[in-house]
């Protein structure tokens, strides 16, 4: 394992930052629409939702910082190993928190209950079309919010996997004289 270095961890931080910040975006659009209609179909809901935008933050913003560290070369604390693993492992917990609690809050796992054709929806009704399917699109944006959880969670786990065999296959190369 020599050819392993620090070499996937920009690119794994760059995937974590990206999914980060659609993330970001979902969730502030979500957020918004309710606050704008106030129309949540819980408080729990309301809750988890400002709880993935805090970890979309929260990830953005370090994940943006570590990725400056790395390729500006830093050498200071916070710019340390030990620093983005106790990072990671934060992370890691909140988005799997997150995305665990979100799973269990949503009701049901297919969008598909309400359809075109299936005669809930009167076309002569005076609503327009995309008012009266708006609860399939929230359902399927919720579910959205759930998988970018998941896939963040993934990722920081991966992430932190690789950085430990790294750190043990960079330990077991090393030979002082003691070993000699």
């Amino acid at each position: 394992m020599p050819y392993i270095k620090t070499h996937y961890h920009p690119f794994f931080f760059v995937l974590i930052t990206i999914c980060a910040m659609a993330e970001l975006g979902l969730t502030a659009f979500l957020i918004s629409a309710g606050n704008e209609n106030h129309n949540w179909p819980s408080a729990r809901y309301h809750s988890l939702l400002i709880l993935f935008e805090f970890n979309a933050v929260w990830t953005t913003m370090f994940g943006t910082a570590y990725l400056l560290w790395i390729v500006d070369g830093a050498v200071h604390l916070l710019a340390s190993i030990a620093s983005s693993m106790i990072w990671l492992l934060v992370t890691t917990a909140l988005w799997g928190a997150a995305a665990g609690m979100m799973h269990v809050t949503r009701r049901g796992g297919d969008c598909n209950w309400i359809s075109d054709s299936s005669g809930f929806v009167d076309p002569s009704s005076p609503c327009y079309q995309p008012q009266d399917l708006s609860s399939v699109s929230r359902c399927r944006e919720t579910l959205t919010v759930e998988a970018v959880g998941w896939v963040e969670f993934g990722l920081c786990v991966l992430t932190l996997l690789a950085t430990c065999m790294w750190l043990r296959a960079s330990k077991r190369s090393y030979h002082s004289s003691f070993y000699v």
